[in-house]
């Protein structure tokens, strides 16, 4: 994709990823607290022998909301493609935007990574485990981010944007990893959602499916809010629940806005198939 041949918003986005880049790059490192990651959760109950069951079973959202997204994406893409093969009269400017859905894919599948992730890490919490807590993360971003750039950007930049942060997320949390350098981490979550709030208050594009990314940015707020009064939460609750568990169950919710978001692509496009093709109630509700 030549320079000049960029729009202002494209030209807006290479520019954000090329600072964060170097800031993550030539910053000074951040070390981690020099603490056992083990002590950091106030809930460490077990349960039928299941150590920190709290914070583990609480990743079930996110396996539920996973697997739903990618369910509802199949169905999307098998229906276009037998109403397309069918009635040929669809028309194409209608056509489900492909890089949307290919983030969508990527989203969906990151919440299903995350779960088993932050499973995997909250069984027995120590820093080897932690890089795979952040590796499902950084997939879950990364789809994110895609379907962000998608809405407010352009259609084409969303996917390359996609595969940036991707690259970035498993990168960082590689460097956290070999270093204990947080930085780069930090930047990639951080800036991340600044740059979704950024593109939160932009106007959508032309043929955007509508994703309410205030209500995304709504849910990770209070995720954070939750994980950084984990043992407050924890003792206000008389030890029923704790931050961080709370934060797992508000994370996933993150999740719902994009479902809502496919469901309302799905009836337009098969709205307009309909007036296109008459024909094709039937074949659409088979």
């Amino acid at each position: 994709m030549p320079l000049p041949t960029l729009s202002r918003r494209e030209r807006g986005l290479l520019f954000t990823f090329a600072l964060l880049a170097l800031v993550a790059l030539f910053g000074p490192a951040l070390p981690a607290a020099e603490v056992a990651i083990a002590a950091v959760f106030a809930d460490d109950r077990s349960w039928h022998g299941l150590p920190n069951a709290m914070d583990v079973l609480s990743n079930l959202p996110f396996l539920l909301i996973g697997f739903w997204g990618l369910y509802r994406l199949n169905r999307i893409d098998r229906a276009h493609q037998e109403a397309l093969a069918q009635f040929p009269l669809a028309p194409p400017a209608n056509d489900p935007p492909d890089n949307t859905l290919d983030c969508a894919w990527l989203f969906f599948a990151g919440l299903v990574a995350t779960a088993a992730g932050s499973a995997f890490f909250h069984l027995m919490p120590d820093g080897a485990r932690l890089a795979a807590d952040r590796a499902g993360m950084a997939v879950a971003f990364a789809g994110l981010i895609g379907i962000a750039v998608c809405e407010r950007v352009s259609q084409r930049a969303g996917w390359p944007a996609a595969w940036f942060v991707l690259m970035a997320g498993l990168l960082s949390a590689e460097v956290f990893q070999e270093s204990g350098n947080v930085l780069p981490w930090a930047i990639v979550q951080f800036g991340g959602m600044a740059l979704v709030l950024t593109l939160a208050l932009a106007t959508p594009m032309r043929g955007a499916v509508g994703l309410k990314l205030g209500w995304v940015i709504c849910f990770y707020a209070l995720a954070k809010v939750s994980e950084l009064a984990d043992h407050a939460i924890y003792e206000a609750t008389q030890q029923v629940v704790s931050g961080h568990t709370l934060k797992h169950l508000t994370a996933s919710l993150a999740g719902l806005p994009v479902l809502a978001a496919l469901r309302k692509l799905d009836m337009n496009w098969r709205a307009t198939l309909l007036r296109h093709n008459p024909d094709a109630a039937a074949a659409l509700t088979a």
